[in-house]
């Protein structure tokens, strides 16, 4: 029996990180992804998977030893900020932070291993964390995690694709340097969004310089604008010949999200989607941010349903 083509990882536990209520990262969001998911009948021609508890070690391989340390200390006390104020401590953020580390890593493997073609875990792209902080509603970057163990297993170029709202600046600045990880980034542009930074100058540095391409957006910014600018960015994709992507998914660039300023529609998803789908490799892909329930349910759906040919 093959297996199927496309694995959705789903499960309350996914559903722990988030902010609570009134939050925009709360942790209802889980469960608008998968209200759309049954009534898309996504149930019948995906394979789920729960979801799995990740390790301290699993983390390790993109977050410092103190850092750990630190939101671990943190989660026991279950009050206050990692950071200057974005990022709230709720108790068992620890655990929580790991099941999303975990459940990114065994799609990893499950990924190498041939058991799926292309997975999608929603509660998951936290790419503001940095090696040795939280930022941004993140507490670790699953994101640098799974880059760090593909690195670790030899499985070069990988492309980092991410269609946030939000520079994924944690992944970005992390990986400048190097030149097995292929970065194409397009978010609003941070003279007018979190976190700043992103400018179409950044092209990596070092060794990495050329290997990485930011896009930044004007508010406003729409699906025509978008379907402009990405055969120069699916050029740049082919020509670095990844051999494993890894799509940060975030739904807020969609119109109407409440905290960013552009005007996309999920038909920048699906376009995005089919292309990595054609590449021909591995696609590992990420919910990311979306702070509109029915925005990021379409958005994460409309991937699913691309990556398993069905859209």
């Amino acid at each position: 029996m093959t297996s199927p083509p496309v694995r959705v990882y789903l499960g309350e536990a996914l559903a722990r990180y988030g902010f609570g209520r009134g939050h925009p990262f709360g942790n209802d969001r889980l469960a608008a992804f998968e209200a759309e998911f049954r009534r898309r009948g996504l149930d019948e021609r995906v394979e789920r998977h729960p979801p799995v508890e990740g390790t301290r070690a699993q983390a390790a391989l993109f977050h410092t030893a103190a850092y750990l340390d630190f939101l671990q200390a943190r989660s026991r006390e279950g009050v206050g900020f990692l950071d200057g104020g974005d990022t709230p401590v709720f108790p068992g953020i620890w655990e929580a932070a790991l099941t999303v580390v975990g459940t990114v890593c065994h799609a990893v493997d499950a990924l190498v291993d041939g058991n799926c073609r292309c997975a999608f875990v929603p509660i998951a792209g936290l790419h503001h964390a940095r090696r040795d902080a939280a930022a941004g509603f993140c507490a670790v970057n699953d994101c640098g995690v799974a880059i760090e163990r593909l690195l670790r297993l030899n499985v070069t170029p990988v492309a980092y694709v991410d269609i946030d709202a939000h520079h994924g600046d944690g992944v970005f600045y992390a990986f400048e340097a190097d030149p097995r990880v292929v970065n194409l980034d397009f978010h609003e542009d941070g003279r007018f969004l979190y976190p700043g930074t992103g400018d179409a100058t950044e092209t990596g540095v070092g060794a990495g310089r050329g290997f990485k391409l930011n896009v930044p957006l004007p508010p406003g910014a729409d699906d025509t604008l978008f379907h402009r600018l990405w055969p120069a960015a699916q050029s740049f994709l082919e020509r670095n010949a990844p051999r494993f992507v890894i799509l940060q998914a975030g739904a807020d660039g969609i119109a109407g999200d409440p905290i960013t300023h552009l005007a996309l529609s999920p038909r920048v998803h699906q376009r995005v989607a089919r292309t990595l789908a054609g590449l021909g490799v591995p696609v590992l892909a990420l919910g990311g941010g979306g702070y509109h329930r029915r925005n990021l349910a379409r958005a994460w759906n409309i991937v699913v349903e691309t990556l398993a040919g069905t859209a």
